[in-house]
């Protein structure tokens, strides 16, 4: 339902929420948890800087301009430095997530507030209240309608990515509320972003966060100048989560509430496995029963209890997922990811190549690896894993893990972060020095002027 005149609209209560907040009123858990996806989208920008989806992606541009695609020689246009930047974080899908959504937020919101503040030569402050206004709205957008956008085949990352990098963006610089209202109905006809790359393994999913965060910055910079965008986007009879979700009965209380007093983002989850979210929880009972005694070769079958949300993305068409189509398509398997963590011990980058997708041994026990659904999963309020394997001579050995590794049950500790981004800038080729300095900037990035230039190449 519309609002009525002289009712405010959710993206009016929406812009009111973040126009209270100031720099100096963002608490210092949130400015660490920026300071967190700063360090993580960072490194992941450098890890997939040589990948061939980031060369086309850089080929498919000009050059020239004042902003900074981390990784990269040259300068470019904002917006070209924004969805680089965005799809370089998401590309491997080891980016931060939110239990609740599922939804990926760094990648969209950091480089498209980097993108703004290169650009209009804002400072840390103002990068800061971009960064944490916007990824506390990702957040919450996917409490909304929970479910609902991928069910209607569309990535929550990118549509609700590009609402809140427009908020965000608009946050960064300084917009006043009807101009904020303006920039998100706008956001509104430019977002997108379905998920059939599901079938074959395609990147438009990796672009997706780019494409989002290259939306919101352009948003922003229309709405600032005038441009009239429909106060109604999120609720309106022909508005966003009717387009996105087919439901206009959303919670949009959720978007509002407390927003600035509770902080959400304060449970992101940062990965510590380089494949899709969900699939986390399923590798870690994998690892644990390859440290059983038993080899692959000696499983009859194996069987997991999942969530009904998961089956269509990570388990159907069964015959696909045992035998994934390429690297990517492997990342969208459970059957593959329980696989490859049981025969190589790991899942980091180099357990998803065109080498493991075709090795005999992991594909062989993909192959046996089945699902049934548990209805009473608690899918999207908290990711579960479970794993039992049967062994040829009887014996059955059964794994559960009762939420995912790196998020509010089990954080990573700033330390493991600062770990887990040296390791992705040594995989992208930046030395010691480079990493150690990019490190430096990130914990005082919020103190003084946004510079990047010293991250070029």
């Amino acid at each position: 339902m519309n609002a009525p005149a002289g009712v405010q609209s959710v993206a009016e209560r929406l812009a009111a929420a973040a126009a209270s907040l100031s720099q100096a009123g963002i608490p210092a858990a949130v400015r660490l948890r920026c300071e967190d996806l700063l360090l993580d989208v960072g490194g992941l920008c450098v890890a997939a800087r040589e990948s061939d989806y980031i060369r086309a992606l850089v080929a498919s541009v000009d050059g020239g301009g004042p902003c900074t695609a981390i990784g990269h020689a040259g300068s470019l246009r904002a917006e070209d430095a924004a969805m680089i930047g965005g799809t370089a974080a998401h590309g491997e899908d080891f980016d931060d997530t939110f239990e609740g959504g599922p939804v990926h937020s760094g990648a969209v919101i950091v480089p498209a507030v980097l993108a703004a503040c290169e650009r209009f030569q804002l400072d840390g402050r103002a990068a800061l209240l971009g960064i944490a206004s916007g990824v506390e709205t990702t957040c919450r957008l996917s409490l909304v309608a929970p479910k609902l956008i991928h069910k209607a085949g569309f990535h929550p990352t990118s549509v609700l990515g590009a609402m809140a990098a427009t908020l965000g963006v608009s946050a960064a610089l300084g917009l006043d509320r009807k101009q904020t209202v303006d920039a998100l109905g706008i956001a509104g006809s430019m977002a997108g972003g379905i998920i059939e790359y599901l079938a074959e393994g395609a990147w438009t999913k990796r672009l997706h966060a780019g494409w989002a965060a290259r939306i919101g910055l352009h948003a922003a910079r229309i709405g600032r100048e005038g441009f009239l965008g429909p106060r109604t986007v999120f609720e309106g009879t022909h508005g966003f989560f009717f387009a996105f979700a087919h439901d206009r009965e959303g919670d949009f209380e959720a978007l509002t509430r407390d927003f600035g007093r509770q902080w959400l983002m304060e449970g992101l989850t940062f990965k510590p496995y380089a494949t899709g979210t969900m699939n986390q929880p399923y590798i870690d009972c994998a690892l644990r029963l390859a440290k059983k005694g038993f080899a692959a070769e000696d499983v009859a079958g194996v069987l997991c209890e999942t969530a009904e949300g998961y089956v269509h993305r990570l388990w159907e068409p069964l015959a696909s997922k045992q035998r994934p189509a390429n690297d990517y398509a492997a990342k969208f398997s459970t059957p593959f990811n329980i696989a490859v963590a049981f025969v190589t011990g790991g899942a980091g980058f180099e357990a998803f190549s065109e080498k493991t997708v075709r090795d005999p041994r992991i594909l062989a026990l993909a192959s046996k690896v089945r699902y049934v659904v548990d209805p009473n999963n608690p899918y999207p309020k908290a990711y579960t894993g479970h794993v039992k394997m049967t062994l040829r001579d009887g014996r059955v050995f059964e794994e559960r893990q009762p939420h995912i590794r790196g998020g509010v049950h089990e954080p990573l500790g700033r330390e493991e972060i600062e770990r887990k981004f040296r390791s992705n800038a040594a995989y992208g080729g930046w030395d010691k020095a480079r990493a150690e300095r990019f490190l430096q900037f990130a914990r005082n990035a919020f103190d003084g002027p946004v510079d990047l230039s010293g991250f070029r190449g």
